[in-house]
């Protein structure tokens, strides 16, 4: 069972440790199926880390992350698809904090700064159709927009409308002070996302502990493993869950079981498949195809590493919902980030912070497979958990 005394936040998101902001970009239509995401750490910035365990990480500005680096402080941290060419879309992150002046003061006069915006990718190439239908400069300075200026929405959006002032297809999302909804499922950075051969997506899920802190995380969710129970179907660490996470979960009957586990083998026999076909390169090529990124935060003042730490346990949520988990096919990265809103207690409330980072991440994940809806392309076909066992999640 869950731990007692801990419950959801207001809006059960990244959005409730105050001071942060949730931008989605989400590129669906012709040859697209990516997206991307930026957490704003407001203007005076966050105390961050990173924990990467996969084998084949995408990662920008990662090292200035290490507690012997000089830097104490980040503005933003770009989730992005598009693997290598994703990374574009940071650079357009920057440039739209840059304008704003936000940033790290590299100059005499204001608004000469330099803003800190470490990312990191995940593998969704050609799922749209296209293989270069990647987020660009202008998918970062998007998804930027819709965190600094957020409009939240609560019911979704054509895939078809276009964002202001961008050409790309898609639309945006935001969410801002603590309460208001950041959007899941095949939205921003998990627009293009798979797990198991089942659609992955964007997850989130926080928690209020007892003496008042907050932890939350958000992640897309994009993994060889499978979230599924070898033998039921149903979701690993749905034991973790809290009042109010979702709906219904219940054991999917045989009938849907038996469907959720033929996408699971199919996953696993088209990677055979296609090693076989083409011979020994397929052992590089399958390299970097899927790949979990996300943030776990807290209001709590932490250091560097602490944050680190924080990022670290994250990883152990991420092992009881998806299994395997940190494969060599994977690039599986977590940054962990501080706000700094509360003064740490002690060794007591610093244990509950880090029992809570691989609950929230667990949780995420489940919300991610949830929310995340059938999707059908010219690059493929991954059907959702929720249509393929609705007795288990609805009505």
């Amino acid at each position: 069972m869950a731990e007692v005394d801990v419950t959801p936040g207001r809006s059960n998101s990244l959005a409730d440790v105050a001071g942060l902001r949730v931008g989605h970009r989400t590129q669906v239509g012709p040859d697209h199926l990516t997206g991307t995401t930026v957490i704003w750490g407001g203007p005076a910035g966050v105390t961050a880390a990173v924990d990467v365990r996969g084998g084949a990480p995408g990662t920008r500005e990662t090292d200035l992350l290490s507690p012997l680096a000089s830097m104490q402080r980040v503005t933003a941290i770009v989730l992005t698809g598009g693997s290598a060419f994703g990374l574009d879309s940071a650079g357009g992150a920057v440039a739209e904090l840059a304008d704003r002046g936000f940033g790290f003061p590299a100059g005499d006069a204001p608004g000469e700064v330099v803003p800190i915006v470490p990312a990191a990718v995940l593998f969704d190439l050609g799922r749209g159709g296209r293989f270069r239908s990647t987020p660009s400069a202008q998918s970062g300075r998007d998804a930027c927009r819709a965190a600094l200026d957020p409009a939240p929405t609560t019911a979704a959006e054509p895939a078809e409308t276009a964002a202001a002032g961008s050409a790309l297809p898609g639309v945006q999302h935001g969410a801002g002070p603590a309460g208001n909804i950041v959007a899941q499922g095949n939205v921003g950075a998990g627009t293009g996302a798979v797990i198991g051969g089942l659609k992955g997506g964007i997850g989130t899920a926080s928690a209020q502990l007892p003496g008042g802190a907050t932890v939350a995380a958000l992640l897309a969710v994009n993994a060889v493993g499978s979230p599924l129970h070898p033998v039921s179907g149903s979701l690993l660490g749905d034991w973790l869950l809290l009042p109010g996470d979702v709906r219904k979960l219940v054991a999917p009957s045989a009938r849907e079981a038996a469907a959720l586990l033929d996408v699971r083998a199919a996953a696993g026999r088209a990677l055979l498949q296609r090693e076989q076909q083409r011979g020994a390169a397929a052992a590089t090529d399958y390299l970097a195809r899927n790949t979990t990124i996300g943030v776990i935060a807290t209001d709590v003042a932490l250091d560097k590493a602490g944050c680190g730490k924080l990022a670290a346990i994250g990883h152990d949520g991420l092992a009881r919902a998806i299994n395997p988990v940190h494969t060599l096919l994977d690039g599986d990265t977590l940054f962990g980030v501080s706000t700094g809103a509360r003064r740490l207690t002690g060794m007591a409330e610093l244990q509950q912070i880090l029992s809570a980072a691989a609950n929230v991440v667990t949780r995420a994940v489940i919300r991610a497979v949830l929310a995340a809806e059938s999707v059908t392309t010219q690059g493929g076909s991954w059907p959702g958990y929720s249509q393929l066992a609705p007795s288990a999640t609805g009505p």
